[in-house]
């Protein structure tokens, strides 16, 4: 009996977000619709910003990060969860799990930094605008962006190293539609303290982090408002943030709350609702929110789908 509860889990199995089988075709054209808004926007965002040199400063800059960042996090888990959903395909090796479990951590954590850059960013732009081109200069830029994939890089690996290093007996079903860390544990056959511990500290610490940097940013943003007498001004500073701040409201009201509380099985039911809204629902609406939102961004698309036009007619 022992040497069968020692068996080596080679597949496991994503038990997706429904067995109901009225309820597949919804969330395919659901979830197939917000995936091709979120590659078509973002990808959008990063092409125009690339190639329009009014965008190239700090903040399309790390804007343009962050699109990147919201198409590789969706595509990470939506296609995964799509072809279950249609093919009921939902075996994933255990090598093509650990690496979903990589991927997602990696883009998740990254966006959560990259957002606490973009808050300091917000923060020099409004507080000292005559010190931006200094203090935000293009290596500053650089410099925050590539810290914010770096720490990322470490911090995923060491969830997946310890991850694919325990033992997974007879029980493969994951309850969940990707490979994340808290249903993977739930499965082991062996002491996962460390890496529960690991998530609430590290994750937590991380999420909280860089959570509190964004509100001291926008506490110091708020106190030079009180300051700022003209209701253009204060409507001009205010109308850069709000975008920004709709979307670190988005991402952190669920994300970090996951990986901050145990696992049980009522929290993991709450945790793959949650991730659905941070997985596909939410980089779906972060181009809407830019696009929408930012005078700069809307001129940069009608230019380009101008000159396309054009392109296209000659």
């Amino acid at each position: 009996m022992e040497e069968l509860n020692q068996t080596s889990v080679t597949e496991f199995i994503l038990l997706g977000i429904t067995d109901i089988s009225w309820l597949k075709i919804p969330f395919v054209i659901t979830f197939l619709i917000l995936y091709m808004v979120s590659l078509v926007g973002n990808l959008s965002i990063v092409i125009v910003v690339m190639y329009d040199h009014n965008l190239h400063t700090p903040m399309y800059l790390l804007l343009s990060n962050l699109s990147f960042l919201d198409f590789c996090y969706s595509t990470t888990t939506v296609p995964k969860m799509l072809a279950g959903l249609v093919m009921n395909n939902k075996k994933i090796y255990f090598t093509s799990c650990i690496a979903q479990l990589y991927f997602f951590h990696f883009f998740g954590s990254t966006e959560a930094l990259l957002l606490t850059s973009m808050s300091y960013d917000r923060y020099v732009a409004i507080c000292n605008p005559l010190r931006y081109q200094v203090l935000m200069a293009k290596n500053i830029c650089i410099s925050l962006a590539f810290s914010s994939w770096a720490t990322s890089f470490f911090y995923s690996l060491t969830h997946t190293v310890l991850a694919s290093r325990l033992p997974f007996c007879k029980f493969n079903k994951v309850d969940h539609f990707l490979c994340d860390i808290k249903p993977l544990l739930k499965l082991a056959c062996s002491d996962t303290r460390l890496n529960e511990s690991l998530v609430s500290i590290i994750t937590g610490f991380i999420g909280l982090a860089s959570f509190a940097l964004i509100v001291i940013s926008y506490g110091f943003i708020g106190s030079h408002l009180l300051n700022i007498h003209s209701s253009l001004g204060r409507h001009k500073a205010l109308s850069t943030c709000t975008s920004h701040l709709t979307v670190v409201l988005m991402f952190y009201g669920t994300a970090v709350s996951i990986y901050i509380r145990p696992a049980t099985k009522n929290s993991l039911e709450q945790d793959r609702q949650a991730a659905i809204l941070y997985t596909a629902i939410t980089p779906a609406l972060n181009p809407l929110i830019y696009a929408l939102r930012n005078k700069d961004v809307k001129i940069a698309f009608k230019k380009h789908i101008q000159r396309l036009f054009n392109k296209c007619i000659y």
